[in-house]
């Protein structure tokens, strides 16, 4: 590990950055780098998408700048330590002064930025830290990025299904207007913007991916599949905020990795693709489907392990998306709701002390007012 302390100001940020041996074709040339916010969806999809990058091509160098920030755990990487196409950076993504350092000492061919603040009951109580984050640290990337002297291929720009707000019967398209409904999808739709505006502007070779809830092993306990988890493996009820049939698509970080993947070599750049699946379960349902997996009780006594809570202040239905346009370069969710579920579930039986130390220093929010859907 390199930490990059020759820089005075404080890292509160993860990154991940990968240089490669590979064109988007994959075949001659390529340096690809690679951010990520191991954070709440991307503990999962971040780490998941490096380790499957080192081990798929190890032509490929990857570096992982990364802040280790209290969703994150350097356990989520081990064994790529001692591979030879991997090296990890401390650091921090709105840092101008380490991030313009990469790209003058690398030749970067292909930007995955994953950096973000996601949870969205945090981003109610502290919205300016997801504002420092998710769009100053892209405008540091989006800066650097276009300025260096080797200019990148492409840069994959991983958004959310959020952006779009909620519908009870529309799924949206790409194409459709973006409506924000909490400080954290607004900060990814600012984002976004910034984004596409050096699309416009510089023709910079941008991406950006839609997806929704992304979900499997290693997630950090903050985000609902493992939040339920923890909780029952505790034996704490599952909280649920409010009363409203509110639901959400799951999809398996697997799936999302090969999605990411496959819109870097077919992708058109300057477009947008929702990453999305047609596994919508409502919370209720994913709650007592965990119960029943991990406490094996009765079925009259599968509720008593349910509780409803008081609602935050703004808590959308559900984020219905339409993935055509990916699904013709060829992609397809292939994990099953009930494999990939059964995958996870056994992932955090398996590990229950995985996130046992960051879980005590964070105080897994067991609190009514503090229970997250999403």
């Amino acid at each position: 590990m390199i930490k990059a302390e020759i820089y005075e100001e404080p890292f509160a940020s993860v990154f991940c950055y990968n240089a490669c041996d590979v064109q988007i074709s994959r075949a001659g040339h390529c340096d690809v780098l690679n951010f990520n916010w191991f954070s709440n969806f991307d503990i999962c999809s971040g780490s998941h998408l490096v380790c499957s990058l080192v081990a798929s091509y190890p032509e490929w160098r990857i570096i992982n700048l990364d802040i280790l920030d209290y969703c994150c755990s350097p356990r989520s990487l081990e064994g790529l330590e001692n591979r030879d196409n991997y090296t990890f950076i401390q650091g921090d993504v709105c840092n101008p002064q380490l991030v313009n350092h990469i790209f003058i000492t690398e030749n970067i061919d292909v930007i995955f930025h994953l950096a973000a603040k996601t949870h969205v009951e945090s981003s109610f109580e502290i919205p300016s830290v997801f504002q420092r984050v998710n769009v100053d640290g892209t405008r540091v990337l989006l800066d650097a990025a276009h300025r260096a002297r080797h200019q990148p291929q492409r840069f994959v720009y991983v958004s959310t299904d959020e952006v779009y707000g909620t519908s009870l019967d529309e799924a949206f398209d790409e194409d459709c207007p973006l409506r924000p409904t909490n400080p954290y999808a607004a900060t990814k739709a600012a984002a976004e913007y910034l984004v596409r505006s050096y699309w416009d502007k510089y023709q910079f070779p941008i991406i950006i991916t839609r997806s929704n809830n992304i979900y499997g092993p290693r997630q950090f306990t903050e985000k609902v599949i493992p939040r339920f988890l923890t909780l029952l493996q505790n034996n704490n009820k599952c909280t649920i905020q409010g009363t409203l049939a509110m639901s959400r698509h799951f999809l398996f970080v697997s799936d999302a990795v090969q999605a990411f993947l496959l819109v870097l070599e077919k992708g058109t750049v300057g477009d947008v693709y929702n990453v999305g699946t047609s596994v919508e379960i409502p919370i209720v349902q994913l709650a007592r489907e965990l119960v029943r997996m991990v406490k094996n009780v009765a079925e009259s006594e599968v509720n008593d392990w349910i509780e409803f809570v008081s609602s935050r202040p703004q808590v959308d239905l559900r984020y219905p998306i339409r993935s055509e346009k990916l699904q013709r370069l060829g992609w397809r969710a292939e994990t099953s709701w009930a494999e990939g579920i059964r995958q996870t579930v056994k992932w955090y039986q398996d590990n229950p002390d995985f996130w046992l130390d960051v879980n005590k220093d964070q105080r897994i929010r067991k609190e009514p007012e503090k229970a997250s859907n999403t």
